[in-house]
This record gives C-alpha cells, sequence and structure tokens, in this order.
C-alpha cells in the first residue's frame, strides 16, 4: 500500500488538517463521554467545562514538553524559544507547527491537572476523577493515532508483511520532493512522484514498514471499550483507583509491545540501551497500575 495523503481538507481560504481534526474528535467525544459521567454521578456540567478546558491546555503543553525533555534535549536545550512556538530559527526561520509530542508527558501532565482539580474545583478524591477520566482519554488516544497515521509519523520498522505501508511523505521530506519533481507545490509534488511514470525509480526506493499507528490505534479501541465496560457494567468504580490502574496497565503495556515493531524515535534509549524510549517510559505508568490493582478499596462511607 502506497500512503501519500494530502495534509488536508482544503476548503480554499484555510486547510483543516487531518491530524488537527483527529484532536478535535478525541477532545470532543471526550468531553461527550464525560458529560453523561457527569450526569450519573449527579456533577454539575459546569465543572466539566472547567475539566474539558484544562485537559486541553494539559496534553497539549504535557505532550510538547515530553517530547522536548524525553526525545529531542540535545536540540532544543540550544533552541528553547523553539519548545513553546510553533517556528524553526536554524537554520533559516519557517513555520513548522508543534511536530513533536509525547504521550507520556501529556500522561503525567493530566495526572498533575487532575489532582488540582479535584481538590479545588469537583472536591472528589484523585482517584474518583482519575477512574472516570480515564474512559474518554483511552478513546482520545486511538484518534491521536490515527492522525499519527496521516501525519506519516511514527513509522513502524521495514516489512515484507502484507500490512506493510509505504510511507511517502515519512521516506522523502518536502524540501527533497521539490527539488526533485522541480514542482513548488509540495502536495503537487508528492502527487507527481506517485503517479508519474518518469519518478518510478524514486518511488521504488521507499520501503514497505509496520503501519505501527495502526496497530496501536487498533489495540486502544478494545482498552476503551474494556473501561468503558467495566464502569457502566460492573461495580469496578467503587474502589477508587481500580479503573485507573486497570487503564495504566492496558494502555501502557499495549504501547510498550508495539514499540518492538517501530522505528526509533531517539532520546533516552541512547543512554539506557536494551529497550526503546518509548518501552523505558512506559513501565512506571504500568507499574504504578499493578500498584493500583492491589490497593485499590471501596472508601468508607
Amino acid at each position: 500500500m502506497i500512503w501519500n495523503p494530502s495534509e488536508g481538507i482544503n476548503i480554499g481560504f484555510f486547510t483543516i488538517r487531518f491530524y488537527s481534526l483527529m484532536f478535535v474528535i478525541a477532545f470532543g467525544l471526550g468531553w461527550y463521554i464525560m458529560k453523561h459521567i457527569f450526569i450519573r454521578e449527579k456533577e454539575s456540567l459546569e465543572k466539566l467545562d472547567t475539566l474539558f478546558i484544562w485537559t486541553v491546555i494539559a496534553t497539549l503543553l504535557g505532550a510538547r514538553l515530553g517530547h522536548v525533555f524525553f526525545y529531542d534535549w540535545e536540540y532544543y536545550r540550544n533552541n528553547l524559544l523553539e519548545i513553546l512556538l510553533p517556528f524553526r530559527f536554524n537554520p533559516q526561520f519557517e513555520f513548522t507547527g508543534f511536530q513533536g509530542l509525547a504521550s507520556h508527558g501529556a500522561a503525567a501532565a493530566i495526572i498533575i491537572f487532575m489532582y488540582y482539580y479535584s481538590k479545588k474545583v469537583i472536591k472528589r478524591p484523585l482517584l474518583w476523577v482519575l477512574d472516570r477520566v480515564v474512559i474518554p482519554v483511552a478513546c482520545g488516544a486511538i484518534f491521536v493515532r490515527i492522525g499519527n497515521f496521516f501525519n506519516s509519523e511514527i513509522v513502524g520498522k521495514i516489512t515484507n508483511s502484507p500490512f506493510g505501508v509505504r510511507f511517502i511523505r515519512d521516506y522523502y521530506s518536502p524540501k527533497e520532493v521539490v527539488n526533485f519533481t522541480k514542482i513548488s507545490n509540495v502536495n503537487d509534488a508528492y502527487h507527481a512522484l506517485v503517479n508519474d511514470p518518469k519518478y518510478a525509480a524514486l518511488l521504488e526506493k521507499v520501503p514497505a514498514k509496520h503501519p505501527a499507528q495502526l496497530y496501536e490505534a487498533f489495540a486502544y479501541v478494545f482498552v476503551f471499550f474494556i473501561l468503558f465496560f467495566l464502569y457502566w457494567k460492573t461495580k469496578t468504580a467503587e474502589k477508587h483507583g481500580l479503573l485507573f490502574g486497570y487503564f495504566l496497565i492496558l494502555l501502557w503495556s499495549v504501547r510498550f509491545v508495539v514499540e518492538y515493531v517501530k522505528e526509533s524515535q531517539g532520546g533516552i534509549e541512547e543512554t539506557f540501551g536494551l529497550l526503546s524510549t518509548g518501552q523505558w517510559l512506559s513501565i512506571p505508568f504500568i507499574l504504578v497500575g499493578i500498584y493500583y490493582l492491589f490497593v485499590a478499596e471501596k472508601p468508607v462511607e
């Protein structure tokens, strides 16, 4: 399969990027799910608005800082302004958007914010909040990985598997494809490379790789439905921390396993070796999840 999607939906004066659209869907569904949870728990929907706004901020800020410190600190320590600005200043100024987002950083930031939210806004135990918010988080993770697939990023290793995908935009950078085709419009240049026979030799060089993003997204569907079932159809949520524990074990175990077919993204694995950065960062979350399986208990009325 040759994968060469456009950047998004062009509506004339503006392009809706597929990656951004997946984030919108993730947050929108998250709000919808939490709305029904709040109704079931007889909580004010005004408190949900606060939860939604700050979760969005925590997710994006935490994911950005996670990428900076876990995966690319060698670059960003010399380009501090680029951490929170969507621009690159070296070797020349260009708009890049926020290209690096790490799910481990997002998870840590959400947990930190939930502590504040539980104490100052909803006035419920932290684990009560976490047990419920992990349900929409698991749902959102599905669409974030689909967004990564549209962006041709976080790709897998080269494979001969029938599931292999040839990520054109991962193999050739925009600058390279424009130089090769002499077509100034990047999307047109990529389209020509795929469809014009005179570029067949260039196309042939693109290897098939595991669509690791889709593997992860597919597995997260099951994580979401398991958590959803446990909350709505069982009494699991009565034990504070139990749903949160299941979430940590299930989601980060998926991440740990899928990392085996992902290309290296650098980061701390260069120091520790043996496992990938994503696997090293997943282990603490899994261990915390196992801890909560043993200590979770129903609070005394």
